[in-house]
């Protein structure tokens, strides 16, 4: 017998209501996530390594188990062999070997580590390496998906996804400094996945896994791409990142149109300055917290990159002019930026 209809098209019978099955046009936007995301994970879980890190044992006790083993993941950005990880996985590793999914085993080597970033970059050598690309984390909106892909265990890898959370968010780094440009998403890091790639729907970086929050649920960490193309480019070339410091925590923030009008500002955005450290350059050029830096030497700043690249080696020592925006009136303040240990 025919089940009785409403004039809607829908069942007279309450018990079938939550037994409704959904619009076709939901199951094949479902259809089209699942694709991507499955797209994507297979595109780029062949550049994924995962890392077996030994660190000295303890002198004062050699004949314990080892505490300082552990692993983590890495993502191969040159087909020579370049993997970029986290400074916390490899740092002060004494036996690093990275596995690749397809069951291939490499002996790592530290080309160089950036503790004030969590970033590190370490070399494998071999034949047919697949790689990943770095994509513009400038670019990046709030809702767009996140792809955070890890190999905790070698030759399988593991996948959450998810999307971007939060953009600009800062995150003190196991060196006790302020990670500025970081990426906040609600794609859950397993065990073993920092150092990861977070990848977009195209399967570009955009941020690399860095930590979780363990108290709270859903809050990831990656440090954003663009930050991390600079801090890997000086660490190939050189080793290590000589940086000039401020000594503030910041954020990017857009300018009101009324001042962009009135002040005939170069830039739509600045950083605003959340924390001042005591003593530091900035304290002693009398930054406050609230002003909002709109130029470092005549050039304009509209971003954490940007700060970050204008405050290079040859800033170290030497007076700096900046422009900052505070109580709707530009000032101009000069510093001396120290060096960042």
């Amino acid at each position: 017998m025919l089940q009785q209809m409403n004039v809607e098209g829908a069942s007279a019978n309450p018990a079938d209501w939550n037994r409704a099955v959904p619009p076709a046009e939901d199951l094949e936007l479902l259809d089209a996530y699942s694709r991507t995301v499955v797209n994507v994970a297979q595109r780029v879980s062949n550049a994924v390594v995962h890392l077996k890190v030994k660190k000295p044992k303890p002198a004062h006790n050699r004949q314990a188990p080892n505490p300082n083993e552990g692993t983590g993941s890495g993502f191969i950005i040159s087909s020579d062999g370049y993997v970029v990880t986290n400074s916390h996985v490899v740092n002060g590793a004494e036996h690093i070997e990275g596995m690749l999914q397809d069951g291939r085993s490499f002996q790592a080597q530290v080309v160089g580590d950036d503790p004030a970033t969590d970033l590190a970059v370490v070399k494998i050598s071999g034949d047919n390496l697949a790689t990943v690309g770095f994509g513009a984390s400038d670019r990046l909106r709030v809702g767009q998906i996140a792809i955070a892909i890890g190999n905790p265990f070698g030759f399988q890898y593991s996948v959450t996804a998810g999307v971007v959370s939060a953009l600009g968010r800062t995150l003190r780094s196991q060196s006790g400094r302020l990670i500025d440009d970081v990426i906040q998403t609600d794609a859950a890091l397993n065990p073993g996945n920092s150092g990861g790639p977070l990848v977009d729907s195209h399967g570009q970086v955009i941020g690399v896994n860095t930590a979780v929050i363990l108290p709270a649920q859903g809050l990831c960490f990656a440090v954003a791409s663009n930050l991390a193309q600079f801090v890997v480019g000086k660490l190939i070339l050189e080793g290590r990142v000589r940086r000039g410091l401020l000594g503030i925590g910041a954020q990017a923030v857009p300018l009101p149109a009324k001042w962009l009008s009135s002040l005939e500002l170069p830039t739509s955005g600045g950083i605003q300055v959340q924390t001042v450290e005591p003593k530091g350059p900035a304290a002693q050029a009398g930054v406050l917290v609230g002003d909002v830096l709109v130029q470092f030497e005549g050039k304009p700043i509209d971003s954490i990159d940007a700060l970050h690249k204008a405050l290079d080696e040859s800033t170290i020592g030497r007076n700096i002019s900046l422009w900052v925006l505070r109580d709707g009136n530009l000032k101009q303040l000069n510093a001396v930026p120290g060096e960042l240990k």
